[in-house]
């Protein structure tokens, strides 16, 4: 019997579908096990050097590193969360889901949806609970790295979004921060009092600061209008407790009498 064959046309349009099923192959392999590394350095890059995944291990989709917080010219200041910081990643039609195990700071892992927009990327954080220790916000620079603040924040949110637009962040939801028994190497009074911060999203994103208890009285709003923080603010001591507050009222703010006056923005 003659053997058949197929017509060189055939043939070159067969070896071109298999070398197309070979390459879509490897896309589809890189995708499904791109190192946790090349998170990381994504990471890194978009924010420039502010946060940092470091000692990653596992997948893009999968995996756990150590969650450094980073600022300063070169990352001069630098604090790393306590424990392995996990996350899993799953693409969705609008964008991906992600799952984030905080074993150290959140009883529950918390879940974040990362959305692309138009000229930019909307987040959106589940409602949740998270506890960290004070001492992480030196790795936002100053003024917390001169104040070097030490406590628990209690961090819960109520459907909060963050709108990231070019330099411009615009946000809604709610956003609720207890400080509690913070104390500062400027001062020997320990604890020097417990306050909440509160964040309400919207057209104009405000900010309130109260005191819910403690020697050092802070009170003061402002609002965010999404590239700078406006805030007026004032720092003073209780009765009895001049004295040992007086060289951090002097540092915080602007001192008028009694009081330091903070303004920022």
């Amino acid at each position: 019997m003659a053997t058949r064959t197929l017509p060189p046309v055939a043939a070159r349009h067969g070896w071109r579908w298999a070398i197309l099923g070979l390459l879509l192959g490897v896309v589809l392999a890189l995708a499904a096990y791109a190192p946790a590394r090349w998170l990381a350095a994504g990471i890194d890059h978009w924010t420039t050097g502010h946060l940092k995944l470091v000692n990653p291990r596992g997948t893009v989709w999968n995996g756990t590193a150590n969650l450094v917080l980073a600022s300063g010219v070169g990352g001069a200041e630098a604090i790393s969360v306590p424990g392995r910081f996990g996350w899993a990643l799953r693409p969705r039609w609008d964008g991906v889901a992600a799952v984030l195990d905080l074993s150290c700071c959140a009883p529950q892992p918390l879940g974040l949806v990362a959305r692309p927009r138009s000229g930019g990327m909307q987040l959106a954080l589940s409602d949740g609970q998270s506890r960290w220790p004070a001492a992480m916000l030196v790795g936002f620079g100053a003024p917390f790295n001169t104040l070097k603040p030490e406590g628990t924040l209690d961090l819960s949110t109520q459907s909060f979004t963050v709108q990231l637009n070019g330099q411009k962040v615009a946000m809604t939801g709610r956003a609720t921060l207890d400080a509690t028994d913070i104390s500062s190497s400027l001062s020997t009074l320990r604890p020097m009092g417990s306050y909440r911060v509160t964040l309400e999203g919207g057209t104009a994103t405000s900010l309130l600061l109260t005191t819910r208890d403690g020697s050092l009285l802070l009170n003061g709003s402002g609002y965010w209008t999404g590239t700078t923080m406006r805030f007026n603010g004032e720092a003073s001591a209780a009765p009895g407790r001049e004295n040992a507050l007086s060289n951090l009222l002097n540092i915080i703010g602007r001192r008028n009498g009694t009081r330091s006056l903070i303004t920022l923005g």
